[in-house]
């Protein structure tokens, strides 16, 4: 980010930031939550940095904790090679665990990049824990989306399963279960086949 985008990103928290809307004596006070802030398209690990950069010299950690960018790990199959790669869960929205009150508010709202807290206007709504716990848990598995260029038309080997060693003309792809369709000649005869991306290896 420049420092010319800073400026105008500051200049627009400045029209549109609200007053904060203090919570009433019958809430509940100094209560660690999980809110969720959105951000500029992009920018969610610039915000993260942003953001514990204030935390640090505003002296604020004893309100702000944590500060997330839920991601997940993407496998892609390129050219025979395997590469890893981060995907963001949640493309434009930052988690940050706090005790909210005017002070945190003003450092999580005035960091260059965010442009609201999810909520109301002036009262920022605490996500549930059953919600945080479901994003943490797909943020930290082991699972892994694979991704493969192929396309219809293309040949493949089997690497796995029993059809291991057998060739197959790829004739479906199903990109969104990383799963393609292919035929393979058996004793002869040609047999529809359905595959993981991980069985197979292209030609």
């Amino acid at each position: 980010m420049t420092e010319k985008d800073e400026n105008i990103m500051n200049e627009e928290l400045a029209e549109e930031t609200p007053e904060f809307d203090a919570p009433k004596s019958s809430d509940k006070k100094n209560q660690k939550r999980w809110y969720i802030v959105h951000t500029y398209s992009g920018y969610e690990n610039k915000v993260k940095s942003n953001l514990e950069k204030r935390i640090e010299y505003m002296n604020m950690a004893d309100k702000i904790f944590r500060v997330e960018v839920p991601q997940k790990t993407i496998t892609q199959i390129k050219g025979g090679r395997k590469q890893e790669k981060e995907e963001k869960i949640f493309p434009g929205y930052v988690l940050v665990e706090m005790i909210m009150d005017e002070d945190s508010w003003y450092v999580v709202r005035h960091t260059a990049g965010v442009t609201k807290f999810v909520g109301s206007a002036k009262k920022p709504i605490p996500a549930k824990d059953s919600e945080i716990k479901k994003i943490i848990h797909r943020s930290t598995a082991q699972t892994q989306k694979v991704e493969m260029d192929v396309k219809v038309g293309e040949k493949v080997r089997i690497i796995s399963g029993p059809f291991a060693e057998f060739v197959g003309d790829i004739t479906e792809v199903y990109p969104d279960k990383a799963k393609l369709r292919a035929m393979v000649s058996i004793f002869g005869r040609e047999t529809p086949v359905e595959l993981e991306y991980k069985q197979i290896q292209k030609l």
